[in-house]
C-alpha cells in the first residue's frame, strides 16, 4: 500500500510502498552520518524511493542528489517524491543498473553513498517480496559491485559512505581497498551501551592516504529503552 510520511511537520514529504522499500532507521543513520560540503554532487546507490538523498537535503541544501535505482517502482515513488517537495533542481532519478558502468558517469560526484544488501548469497533469509529480497540480500549486485560503481562514479578525494553489517567489516575493508576506496571514518551503532554492534557507518576516500578514524559509538537507546537524545536528533524530532 502506497502511503506518504514527513521527516518533520512542515518538513520534506516522501512516498513510500509497503510492497518496496519502508523507511528504515539505517538510511536516516547513514543521511546524517554523511559529511555534504555546499555544491557537493551526490549520487545514491539503490536509491530505493529516494529517501536518503532526501535525508541529505534535509542537511545540505545546496547539495544535487543523482538517485540510481534498478526499479521501476521504486523510481516513479523516487521521482513523484521529489515533485512533491519541488526538488526537481536538486534530485535526478535515473533507473539503471549499478552494474553497468558505461550507463553511470565517470567521475562526476563528490561524494556517493549506499545502503546496500547486507547478506551475501546463501546467508541470511531471503524475503519472497522481489523488492525487499532484492534491498537485503545480494540477489541483483553484490559488495564488490557497489564499490565498483562508487569508485567509477567519484572524482579523485571523493567521498563513499555506507551502512553496513559489522560481522562483514573485514570483507568491506577488503573491498574497498581493492578499489583504491582507502576507509577514513568508522563508527558502529548499538542499541544500547551493553549491546553488540548492529550496523556500521563507514565512510572511504577514493584514492585517500591510510589512516582510519574510529568515532565514539552511537547508542540508540538509554539504559529505561528510550530514545537517545542523539537519535531522536537523527529523526528531526528536536525541531
Amino acid at each position: 500500500m502506497e502511503k506518504t510520511d514527513q521527516l518533520w511537520p512542515g518538513g520534506f514529504r516522501f512516498l513510500f510502498d509497503d510492497a518496496l522499500f519502508q523507511p528504515s532507521t539505517d538510511s536516516f543513520l547513514l543521511g546524517d552520518f554523511v559529511r555534504l560540503r555546499r555544491g557537493d554532487r551526490v549520487c545514491d546507490l539503490g536509491a530505493g524511493t529516494g529517501l536518503l538523498g532526501l535525508l541529505l537535503l534535509a542537511r545540505q541544501g545546496e547539495a544535487t542528489v543523482t538517485d540510481v535505482e534498478l526499479q521501476a517502482a521504486a523510481c516513479d515513488l523516487a521521482r513523484r517524491t521529489t515533485a512533491l517537495n519541488g526538488l526537481s533542481d536538486r534530485i535526478t532519478v535515473l533507473q539503471t543498473d549499478l552494474r553497468d558502468l558505461r550507463a553511470l558517469p565517470h567521475g562526476a560526484f563528490d561524494a556517493v553513498v549506499s545502503n546496500p544488501p547486507y547478506f551475501a548469497p546463501g546467508s541470511g533469509a531471503v524475503s519472497e517480496n522481489p523488492a525487499r529480497g532484492a534491498a537485503r540480500s545480494e540477489l541483483t549486485c553484490t559488495l564488490e559491485d557497489v564499490c565498483a560503481a562508487a569508485a567509477h562514479l567519484l572524482t579523485y578525494g571523493g567521498r563513499f559512505s555506507l551502512v553496513f553489517r559489522p560481522e562483514r567489516l573485514a570483507e568491506l575493508l577488503s573491498v574497498l581497498q581493492r578499489h583504491r576506496l582507502e576507509p577514513k571514518r568508522l563508527r558502529f551503532v548499538h542499541h544500547t551501551a551493553t549491546a553488540a554492534p548492529s550496523l556500521l557507518l563507514l565512510e572511504s576516500r577514493l584514492g585517500g592516504r591510510p589512516g582510519l578514524a574510529v568515532e565514539p559509538p552511537l547508542l540508540m537507546h538509554d539504559a529505561q529503552g528510550r530514545d537517545t537524545a542523539e537519535l531522536r536528533r537523527i529523526y528531526f524530532q528536536d525541531r
